[in-house]
């Protein structure tokens, strides 16, 4: 394989961002390129060309209906690793570009970066999940949890995949509780099933429409100079820190940031930061 690749980064990263697409969403047009690399149509064409005739011997197939590219039935990796995960850490850096040359693991010398650690997911099973999102649709799929260690089966309607630091959840509306919920990606079991339009959307969804400022201060029992240092270490500004989240979203921040969202902690060391807005935001606390 080594023989095809290509010398430049430039061009290997394209190649990867292309195989990711197509086989994760199922669907592969110029404009993925274009928007995210900020490339013309014509070379955007001519990357995907080379890479289905080059780099991966037909990959993938066009298809008129969908308007773009789809994984051929003998689909095989050959500039991926072919996880879920690349996927997921695509989607969570694909605003940033430098970020996303990040998460396509080019060579860092001198860093050490922990990653959580990968959790299985299949692309039979994400496709219809992201076809749902985009399309509006309802779909059944089996969930597993905690209280319910056994397949039950669901109906949902997800709108958005959200990454919380540690893992990967589905927002959606819940038939089974009416009302939107949060699963976790790697708890569904099997492969969703299609069930056409759904009547709910994320406009509807009060916890993700509502956005709220999340106000974060040194511990006010440290001394001076160690809310200084505290200050520095958040880059907080005259000793505050602003943070603008959706209200559904709170509670995973503040476990990102590891903030005790209950009682005060005994040493201020141990957390060194402190929500001093609480009682506003006290009812999207887990």
């Amino acid at each position: 394989m080594d023989d095809v690749l290509p010398h430049r980064w430039d061009l290997l990263l394209r190649y990867r961002f292309i195989e990711c697409i197509a086989l994760w969403e199922g669907r592969l047009t110029t404009r993925h390129l274009v928007e995210t690399f900020g490339i013309g149509r014509q070379q955007a064409s001519k990357d995907i060309n080379v890479y289905n005739n080059e780099v991966a011997p037909n990959n993938l197939r066009y298809d008129k209906f969908l308007k773009g590219y789809e994984p051929a039935e003998t689909f095989t990796p050959r500039v991926t690793l072919g996880l879920a995960e690349e996927y997921l850490q695509l989607l969570a850096n694909r605003s940033e570009l430098h970020r996303t040359f990040s998460s396509m693991a080019l060579p860092q010398g001198h860093t050490e970066v922990l990653e959580p650690p990968a959790r299985p997911v299949s692309p039979a099973l994400l496709r219809p999940i992201l076809q749902a999102a985009r399309e509006h649709q309802r779909i059944e799929v089996d969930y597993v949890s905690l209280n319910n260690p056994d397949r039950e089966g669901r109906i949902i309607a997800p709108h958005t995949l959200v990454w919380t630091g540690l893992r990967w959840h589905v927002r959606g509306w819940c038939e089974k509780n009416q009302d939107f919920r949060d699963f976790v990606l790697s708890r569904f079991r099997g492969e969703p099933e299609l069930l056409g339009p759904s009547e709910h959307s994320d406009t509807e969804d009060r916890d993700w429409q509502t956005i709220v400022h999340v106000v974060l201060i040194p511990d006010p029992r440290l001394s001076d100079d160690q809310r200084a240092v505290v200050a520095s270490d958040y880059g907080m500004h005259e000793g505050t820190l602003q943070l603008e989240v959706r209200a559904r979203l709170v509670g995973y921040l503040l476990q990102m940031l590891n903030i005790n969202a209950g009682d005060i902690l005994e040493d201020p060391r141990a957390q060194q930061v402190v929500i001093e807005n609480r009682d506003d935001i006290r009812e999207w606390l887990f």
